[in-house]
C-alpha cells in the first residue's frame, strides 16, 4: 500500500487573484495584500492602469479586451462587458480563486471541479443597490456624459441587479470588509458572510504625541465624501481645518471656505503621517463601507470625528474618536469643539488601530481559508 504524503510535502494549491478593475483605490489595497500573501499569483482584472500596474512591481497582471479601448472613459459605461468578460474567464487550472469585488469580479465561474472561490466583497455593487439614487443623481462622469449614463442606470437596472444577484450566489465563502458590509450582503444578496476588515498600513503612520492643533480631513473631493459638511462646520465657528486632496467638487469647497479653513492639494504619501498627527481630529463626515484613511488617522493617535453610520461604527469607540448623529453643518461643528476639549490618548487610540494592520488582516485571511 502507499504510504499518504506527508503534509509538509503536500502539493502547494495554485492560486489566482481576481478584481474588478485596477486604476487606484481603497480596495486595491486588499489586492496589494493578497499579493503579497500569494506573489506568484496572477492577478486578473478588467483593466489596469499604468500607476497602478507600477504599484505591483512584477506582479503578473492579466487583462481584458477593454484595457486597450480607445477612450478609457467609455469602459466604467460597460458594466455589461465586464460581467460577459469574467463569467468566461477559464480558471480552470487553479485550485483556490479570490476574488476582491464591489462589482462584477465576483461573477467568475468557469473554475475545476473542487476549486475553491472565496469573494472579498467591499460592498453589494453600490450603483445597482446601496447607491443607485445617489449616482443616478451624480454618476460623476461629467457635464457631457452624465446624461447618458443616467439613461444607461435607468434602462439596465434592473437586468443587472438580476445578474449581480446570481453571481453573488457564486462564490463558496463570502469575506464581508465591514459589519455594515455584512448586513447589505444578507439584505441584498441572501448570504450570509464573514467580517475581515481591510489592510491598513498601521507602521507608515507612526504615533505622534507632541501638541496638536486644528482639523483635517482628507479624500477624493466629491459629493459622496461630503467634504463640503467639514468645510461648512469649520467656516460657521472659525476653526482651523486642512483639507487635503482634490478632485471635481474642489472650486466649490474653495468658494464656500472660510479663513480657517486650508487647501492641501499636493500633499505626498509620505506627509500625509504628518498631516494626520499634528491635527486634534480627523473628519469622517460621510457614510462609507470601511474607511481606511481614517483609520491611518487612528494609527497616528488621532481620534476621529465621524458620522454614525456604516464602516465607522467597527472602529470608533469612546477611546478613539466621536459620532455626530445629522448631516449638519451646525452638529458637526459642535462635536469638534467637544473633540477639542476631550482628554484624548494617543498612545492607546495607536495601539487600538493596530488590530486594523495588514498583519492581522493576513492573519485572518489564512483562518479563514483554514476553516472554510
Amino acid at each position: 500500500m502507499k504510504k499518504p504524503t506527508p503534509n509538509s510535502q503536500l502539493p502547494t494549491p495554485k492560486v489566482a487573484i481576481i478584481h474588478d478593475w485596477l486604476v487606484g483605490g481603497g480596495a486595491e489595497r486588499v489586492v496589494m495584500a493578497l499579493h503579497e500573501m500569494y506573489p506568484t499569483a496572477p492577478i486578473y482584472t478588467a483593466y489596469c492602469n499604468d500607476s497602478s500596474r507600477k504599484a505591483f512591481g512584477g506582479a503578473d497582471i492579466r487583462t481584458s479586451y477593454m484595457q486597450n479601448f480607445p477612450f478609457s472613459a467609455i469602459r466604467k459605461f460597460l458594466p455589461v462587458l465586464r460581467q460577459l468578460w469574467f463569467e468566461h474567464l477559464d480558471l480552470r487550472g487553479y485550485d483556490l480563486v479570490i476574488s476582491s469585488s464591489g462589482a462584477e469580479a465576483k461573477g467568475i465561474k468557469r473554475l475545476k471541479p473542487g476549486a475553491k472561490h472565496v469573494n472579498y466583497c467591499h460592498s453589494p455593487t453600490h450603483y445597482y443597490w446601496v447607491r443607485y439614487d445617489e449616482y443616478l443623481k451624480n454618476p460623476g462622469f461629467g457635464k457631457l456624459l452624465d446624461p447618458l449614463a443616467r439613461i444607461g442606470l435607468k434602462l439596465f437596472v434592473g437586468i443587472n441587479r438580476r445578474w449581480d444577484y446570481k453571481a453573488a450566489q457564486h462564490p463558496d465563502v463570502i469575506i464581508a470588509n465591514s459589519t455594515c458590509v455584512q448586513e447589505r450582503i444578507k439584505k441584498y444578496y441572501g448570504r450570509d458572510s464573514v467580517v475581515i476588515h481591510p489592510p491598513v498600513d498601521t507602521k507608515r503612520f507612526a504615533l505622534n504625541t507632541k501638541l496638536r492643533k486644528g482639523f483635517v480631513v482628507a479624500g477624493r473631493q466629491t459629493p459622496y465624501k461630503r467634504i463640503d459638511l467639514a468645510v461648512s462646520a469649520c467656516t460657521l465657528t472659525n476653526l482651523p481645518l486642512k483639507v487635503i486632496g482634490n478632485g471635481p467638487d474642489h472650486d466649490k469647497l474653495v468658494a464656500m471656505a472660510g479663513p480657517t479653513v486650508e487647501f492641501l492639494t499636493s500633499v505626498t504619501d509620505a506627509e500625509m503621517p504628518t498631516y494626520f498627527g499634528e491635527a486634534k481630529a480627523f473628519i469622517m463626515a460621510n457614510e462609507d463601507d470601511f474607511g481606511i484613511v481614517p483609520v491611518e488617522a487612528l494609527a497616528t493617535g488621532t481620534p476621529v470625528v465621524a458620522f454614525k453610520a456604516g464602516g465607522a461604527l467597527d472602529y470608533i469607540n469612546e477611546s478613539s474618536g466621536l459620532f455626530f448623529t445629522h448631516q449638519g453643518s451646525q452638529v458637526l461643528s459642535e462635536t469638534l469643539k467637544k473633540a477639542s476639549r476631550h482628554p484624548w490618548k494617543p498612545q492607546v487610540i495607536s495601539k487600538y488601530a493596530q488590530k486594523f494592520s495588514i498583519e492581522e488582516f493576513k492573519k485572518a485571511i489564512k483562518t479563514t481559508l483554514k476553516n472554510s
